[in-house]
């Protein structure tokens, strides 16, 4: 364990972060389970309000660094394609 004062506020703020990042990409599978779920059951109107949602939540952890941005672009794609099949 940390020593020094600053170690130990270091430590606490990581602490901290670790949570919040964890709630994050949490979100973040749910909503893309969400958009999954609408999928499997073939309702294009759920499907684009989920996609809608999704693609909001994963934005926001690219925007925080808890997702690589081409990652969470990568989401988005295969899921607005896979949405995109669906009302076709």
């Amino acid at each position: 364990m940390a020593n020094h004062a600053s170690a130990l506020k270091r430590a606490r703020q990581a602490e901290k972060r670790r949570m919040i990042n964890r709630a994050t990409r949490t979100r973040v599978r749910n909503a893309v389970k969400s958009v999954r779920q609408a999928l499997e059951s073939k309702d294009a109107q759920q499907a684009q309000e989920a996609l809608k949602q999704a693609v909001s939540v994963i934005d926001k952890a690219a925007g925080k660094g808890v997702l690589h941005n081409r990652t969470a672009s990568r989401y988005v794609a295969r899921l607005s394609s896979q949405v995109q099949g669906l009302g076709a």
